[in-house]
């Protein structure tokens, strides 16, 4: 029997995935807890119509991340952090606190996960952090100060 998982159900199926199961294990336990649907010509219809509205949505947040992107090439972001006398930081500076302080500063909302780091931030000074979508990449200063 074909049908439309509601939910993921471990090793059988995933969450708006259509997929022949046997009709007993689909009417006894599928139905009867709400995991799935009959997959009738309409609900496969308006299936492959919620998956193209969602690879569409997809698309158009990977196309404003790659012009936040594009944007922000060549800027310079400032964080202040504790640090010792030798300028070394108590607290490395991670993606997350990067991608905060391009909002606070440049006013431009990036996910953390555009941010890369060559390594792990740990010392006051200039570095250069890259921004990437899956289209774009650029390059960006930052300038860890000692607070």
């Amino acid at each position: 029997m074909q049908v439309i998982f509601l939910k993921d159900v471990r090793g059988v199926g995933r969450a708006n995935e259509a997929k022949n199961v046997a009709d007993g294990y689909a009417v006894n336990f599928l139905f009867k807890n709400k995991m799935a649907v009959p997959a009738t010509p309409e609900k496969v219809a308006e299936l492959e119509a919620k998956k193209k509205a969602h690879e569409a949505e997809l698309q158009k947040q990977e196309d404003e991340l790659t012009q936040k992107v594009h944007s922000l090439r060549g800027k310079k972001v400032t964080i202040e952090a504790r640090a010792t006398e030798k300028g070394g930081l108590f607290k490395s500076i991670t993606p997350k606190d990067i991608a905060h302080q391009i909002v606070v500063q440049l006013k431009v909302a990036v996910p953390e996960t555009a941010v890369s780091l060559p390594e792990h931030l740990k010392t006051v000074g200039e570095h250069m952090v890259t921004l990437r979508s899956k289209s774009a990449k650029a390059e960006l200063a930052l300038e860890i100060k000692a607070a």
